[in-house]
């Protein structure tokens, strides 16, 4: 069983706003944030995977504010970033409207991915509230906007969290510091468009979903790789091979540096099917693609959960 060996380490990007981060970064290993407002009262972005890691959230958040977050605000569908919401009872869950149906759609599978995990007592906890263009709350005098970022990115429900004031920028999965990005339940061209919508609201601090907290940079970063995905779906199209053919020929090229390089097939999978004219976020087979992806992994990707 593995139990997980990094831990969560927590910084305060701007005055009352707090990333946690999860090293390295690798599957399952996400990020969080929080809001602290004057008067105390909290919006939590995100949990974690497991119960034990969603303990320790929980345990690093109230060393930071005296009452727990009565705001829970969950940026996508995917478990690591979900699994731990039962674990703060006292906060409404908030997400867009296609989170809460993904959520109840996909359950507890991620779990059955990576049998190994200890992924403890977990239980889903849907979002109470739910939006479908943008939401704003108001944290005790911190604005905090909520905005979908669609209609197909990461995945098909991708919400950012935007501190105006404080100019901070909780990305979820749209940005992924130093760790491949992923598009297969998404695309690239929106994943595209989500990092120049997000750039164009010139955030200062970017929490990603993944990997340590950076500046703008971050989104140039993953723009580069969308950018090189793209070329090189057209190149697999027109020469006739298949993404997981390509991928072997070409191995993760110029971004071989970044975490779980192998994501470059199922990335590959999506791409390819917009180069053929499928619309954004239209449905691929992902177990069949999870798959793929571990054959040319040579194993099932390490998850540290």
């Amino acid at each position: 069983m593995s139990t997980g060996t990094s831990t969560t380490g927590a910084a305060e990007v701007a005055d009352g706003v707090y990333a946690f981060v999860q090293p390295d970064g690798g599957w399952c290993l996400n990020n969080a944030g929080l809001v602290v407002g004057d008067a105390g009262a909290g919006v939590l972005v995100d949990t974690a995977a497991t119960e034990a890691r969603a303990r320790r959230l929980r345990a690093e958040v109230l060393r930071r504010t005296p009452t727990p977050p009565r705001t829970l605000v969950n940026t996508h569908f995917h478990g690591d970033h979900t699994f731990g919401n039962h674990l703060f009872p006292e906060a409404v869950v908030v997400a867009h409207e296609r989170t809460r149906s993904d959520m109840a759609a996909a359950g507890l599978h991620l779990t059955s991915l990576w049998p190994d995990v200890c992924w403890g007592d977990i239980e889903l906890a849907l979002p109470e509230v739910t939006f479908r263009d943008s939401l704003t709350l108001h944290a005790d005098g911190v604005r905090v906007e909520l905005l979908h970022l669609g209609p197909a990115a990461h995945t098909t429900s991708d919400t950012v969290v935007w501190l105006p004031e404080q100019r901070v920028l909780f990305t979820g999965d749209l940005v992924m510091s130093g760790v491949t990005p992923f598009c297969v339940m998404g695309s690239v061209s929106g994943s595209l468009a989500a990092l120049e919508r997000m750039r164009r609201l010139e955030p200062l601090v970017v929490v990603p979903g993944h990997g340590p907290v950076g500046g703008p940079e971050a989104l140039d970063a993953d723009a580069a790789y969308f950018r090189w995905l793209r070329e090189l779906a057209r190149q697999g199209v027109a020469e006739g091979m298949t993404p997981l053919e390509l991928a072997r020929a070409t191995g993760p090229g110029p971004f071989a540096d970044l975490l779980d390089a192998e994501r470059l097939v199922p990335n590959l999978h999506r791409a390819y099917a917009e180069e053929q004219g499928a619309t954004p976020g239209q449905a691929l087979d992902v177990p069949a693609l999870f798959r793929e992806m571990t054959a040319y992994h040579g194993g099932l990707p390490v998850c540290r959960a």
